[in-house]
């Protein structure tokens, strides 16, 4: 299906303009998700115990995670456990990699780089030269 360059840009934006985007900016929220890799599952006390930042910090960070579908959160009693949403954040990466396929095929012949870098990934692309 093809599709206009205008049509492409429009797509690609809307999805590189996202809260999953937006959660992965900041470092902190960045040393928070790290944190929770490590642990694999943890309630906030064993998520902050590592972290420089103030418990209710690390709980923002927690939500604007947890709203960018990238963690999810389950209730147990009083606790509330954190683990990566992994199934979320793979469908997530293969949107933004249909969406790449997209623009590619809508940008057409121009570009030579993409094509270069298909054929041989080992191979480096041709130095630019230096006007100095």
């Amino acid at each position: 299906m093809a599709v206009s360059r205008r049509e492409a840009a429009r797509r690609c934006v809307a999805v590189f303009d996202t809260g999953f985007f937006r959660a992965l900016c900041e470092p902190a929220r960045i040393a928070v998700l790290r944190e929770l890799i490590l642990l694999g599952r943890g309630d906030i006390a064993a998520i902050a115990a590592q972290l420089p930042q103030d418990r209710s910090v690390v709980a923002r960070h927690l939500q604007q995670l947890a709203a960018a579908q990238i963690i999810r959160a389950s209730k147990e009693g009083r606790h509330v456990f954190y683990q990566i949403d992994a199934g979320s954040v793979a469908a997530r990466l293969e949107g933004i990699l249909a969406i790449t396929r997209l623009l590619e095929s809508a940008m057409g012949d121009n570009g030579t780089a993409t094509k270069a870098s298909r054929s041989d990934p080992h191979k480096p692309l041709a130095k630019r030269r230096s006007h100095a």
